[in-house]
């Protein structure tokens, strides 16, 4: 099936305003309840369910030979309709 972005933006912040906006998120997947994401005229709501597929990847993109890009990513991921599923571990950050 093909992707459809439904909503993206990108920008550069400060760590803290970065957690911030995790600290957000965070509290709307513990309220249970519809998430909307809004970015100048982009807008979309999201309703996970109760066990969505949540994901975590470091990597490093770019030239083997020299310095690339580092990314850490988050995804949580479910099928339209379904109650998600559980995981492989459990995930611990430091």
């Amino acid at each position: 099936m093909p992707e459809e972005v439904l909503f993206e933006t990108e920008d550069r912040r400060s760590r803290a305003e970065i957690a911030s906006y995790l600290r957000t998120l965070a509290d709307k997947l513990d309220a249970d309840g519809p998430i909307t994401l809004t970015a100048g005229d982009q807008s979309v709501t999201v309703d996970p369910p109760e066990r969505p597929t949540f994901e975590v990847k470091a990597e490093r993109e770019g030239p083997g030979d020299g310095p690339g890009e580092l990314s850490v990513e988050f995804e949580i991921e479910w099928d339209e309709g379904e109650g998600g599923d559980s995981g492989d571990g459990e995930l611990s950050i430091e």
